[in-house]
């Protein structure tokens, strides 16, 4: 019986072809996709072997097996040739509708639309959340009611779950469905399956005070990245990717042109996320002690022991939660010190299309609707200006 087994944690094919044992290595690393990859190509040699159509030399061309097999491949061509069309319509029977290998298509063709952050979120989704449930299934088994029941099923086992993650869990099956319509001349069974309702953002941002006693409180040789942090707004990615080919002193500007994910330097969020943020005098004069730490040593700004990158996870579960939970604070997410950054900029009184261009944002809609209840002064949204208003009235009437 065919299978797909793994030897110092690479993939290798162990199949039967005219009576011979065949184990062909590959490059693969055992991973679910690669193993979704491989289970796709022997589905391919199987169905080819069972028509009398399988070329050994074809598919493991630098085998050291091909040569067994020179006739047989022969009489296999032989057979293909005169049975073109008959073969051709029952590989497209066998093969078409499967939506594992589908799903693995799509991926694989969309890759180069996608940042490498991206590319994970959607491997992820595929291996996690989809393949299990539609993986052994066909295209046009896949109904509307199973759809639906998929996301009831998802959104009562992952309680968790926010209704945006669950969208793009939906989104994503629907683009690979849509595919396999299009392709195969299916019918569209995501018609008028509505998104699930997305709530209000709340975010939670520190004090000035909470944010002194952290920058106060945390390990000296992690100063300086959480004055950077606070006081700049960079994403996770960006400060980790923070490189000082980067960082103009003279002009006291960091230019965000790249940034880390999943461990590999790539291409910023979104258009706009490429920007020049202004170093205020406690982010500059961090900057220029943190040069004499890392500057001669490490491209990057922030840099472990070894001269390469921070590991966000690592900082996460070994700096900052120790660090919340050592001053009494309430646990919340790294990404809260960009939250922060805002709410002290609106609170200062700062332009908010400038505060817009140094956070990356495309303009200043997000600000309004995410921090403005944080920030009273900025546009008298506590009443005060109609207090005064009616005040003026009055005197004028007295």
């Amino acid at each position: 019986m065919a299978s797909i087994r793994s030897r110092n944690g690479k993939l290798f094919l162990d199949f039967y072809y005219s009576g011979v044992r065949c184990r062909e290595q590959t490059e693969l690393d055992d991973s679910v996709l690669n193993r979704r990859k491989l289970e796709r190509l022997l589905n391919t040699i199987t169905q080819d072997i069972n028509l009398g159509i399988f070329i050994y030399r074809d598919v493991f061309p630098h085998s050291a097996k091909m040569a067994q097999f020179t006739d047989a491949d022969q009489q296999a061509l032989i057979k293909k040739q005169q049975n073109a069309h008959l073969v051709s319509n029952h590989q497209h029977k066998l093969r078409s509708t499967d939506f594992a290998a589908m799903a693995l298509d799509w991926y694989e063709t969309n890759l180069c639309r996608w940042q490498p952050g991206y590319q994970y979120n959607i491997r992820l989704i595929i291996n996690s959340y989809l393949l299990p449930v539609f993986g052994s299934q066909q295209l046009h088994e896949i109904t509307r009611a199973s759809i639906l029941q998929f996301r009831a099923d998802l959104a009562a086992l992952k309680p968790e779950k926010s209704a945006d993650f669950i969208n793009h869990v939906m989104g994503t099956l629907r683009m690979i469905l849509a595919e396999g319509a299009a392709r195969y001349n299916l019918p569209l069974v995501f018609t008028n399956i509505k998104t699930l309702r997305i709530g209000q953002t709340e975010v939670n941002p520190f004090t000035l005070q909470q944010m002194h006693n952290l920058i106060e409180a945390v390990r000296v040789d992690f100063k300086n990245y959480y004055i950077v942090r606070f006081l700049t707004g960079l994403r996770t990615g960006e400060i980790d990717g923070l490189q000082w080919k980067y960082v103009d002193f003279d002009r006291r500007q960091i230019l965000v042109r790249e940034a880390i994910t999943n461990g590999k330097l790539g291409p910023l969020k979104t258009p706009s996320s490429r920007r020049e943020i202004d170093m205020s005098t406690p982010v500059y004069e961090a900057l220029l002690e943190q040069y004499e730490m890392t500057g001669k040593t490490c491209p990057f700004v922030f840099c472990n022991t070894a001269n390469t990158p921070l590991d966000h996870r690592n900082v996460r579960d070994r700096i900052w939660a120790p660090l919340l939970k050592q001053l009494k604070i309430p646990y919340r997410r790294p990404y809260e010190t960009r939250h922060t950054t805002a709410t002290l900029w609106l609170a200062a009184g700062e332009n908010p299309e400038w505060i817009a261009r140094q956070l990356g944002h495309a303009n200043t809609q997000m600000l309004f609707r995410v921090y403005s209840r944080f920030v009273p002064n900025l546009t008298r949204q506590d009443g005060a200006s109609f207090e005064q208003l009616l005040k003026s009235h009055r005197d004028k009437k007295g």
